[in-house]
């Protein structure tokens, strides 16, 4: 690797990483960045998940002092956390990223407009959780690990759209449970790109390194906000990624 492919790579992870931390959609720059420098589209996307699976431990560490505010709900979705993401990466190595990477965009924007939701539906429930709502999210989590598994950008966004309808208020509680299955559905993906050796190693070791720096950075100083800004934040996050799918879906490939 040239140094300048190492600074992007680098730079990409940690840009990446922080935007994990906070809402989600990093391997929206992780990917395309693999991608610029030559490296096949299942390979990037097996490297750029086991980097950024890796890294999270930053993230978590970060979040450190609401695990036990989110641990009764970690044993509801872990099960199907785990088993969606083997089914997305296994799924992963028998297609191509094409057909599925087109729904992207529209599952970004559908979360995004679910997590804007969330305050008028808990005021319309008056914030009464019902065993239907928790059901619902479970069967939701599932299909978000299967996809999370298979390409997975946005996952976060999609996470923190249905932690709301359950109950959860704090925003860095809902992005400590986020952090958390997502590395457990990313770590069972990556895993399977391994045995599958689908992994770029140097590549991967670069962009691991940057990774940590950013998921850590993005935890800590994400905590330093109002919680009203975090939301604020995530939600412009969620529209700006919708709308640069979009454009790399259905408009780039006509210019």
């Amino acid at each position: 690797m040239s140094p300048t492919e190492i600074v992007a790579l680098f730079s990409a992870a940690a840009a990446g990483g922080a935007v994990n931390a906070v809402a989600g959609g990093g391997t929206l720059i992780t990917f395309p960045t693999l991608l610029l420098f030559g490296t096949p589209a299942i390979v990037a996307n097996a490297t750029s998940t086991l980097a950024l699976v890796i890294g999270t431990s930053g993230s978590i560490y970060g979040y450190r002092q609401y695990l036990k505010a989110v641990k009764k709900w970690l044993s509801r979705f872990l099960p199907v956390s785990l088993l969606g993401g083997l089914i997305g990466a296994v799924w992963l190595t028998h297609t191509s990223n094409n057909t599925f990477a087109r729904l992207v965009p529209f599952l970004i924007l559908f979360a995004t407009l679910l997590f804007l939701a969330q305050g008028v539906f808990r005021r319309m429930v008056e914030s009464k959780v019902h065993q239907a709502h928790v059901w619902g999210a479970i069967a939701f989590q599932f299909a978000v690990a299967v996809y999370g598994g298979y390409f997975g950008a946005g996952i976060g966004i999609l996470m923190l759209a249905t932690l709301g309808f359950i109950g959860l208020s704090d925003i860095h509680e809902m992005n400590t449970l986020k952090t958390i299955l997502g590395s457990l559905i990313n770590l069972v993906a990556a895993i399977w790109f391994v045995g599958a050796h689908l992994i770029h190693w140097p590549k991967a070791g670069v962009m691991t390194l940057g990774a940590l720096v950013g998921y850590f950075l993005g935890a800590h100083y994400s905590q330093r906000l109002p919680q009203k800004r975090v939301r604020q934040l995530i939600t412009v996050i969620g529209f700006v990624l919708s709308g640069v799918t979009f454009y790399q879906q259905f408009i780039q490939p006509r210019q």
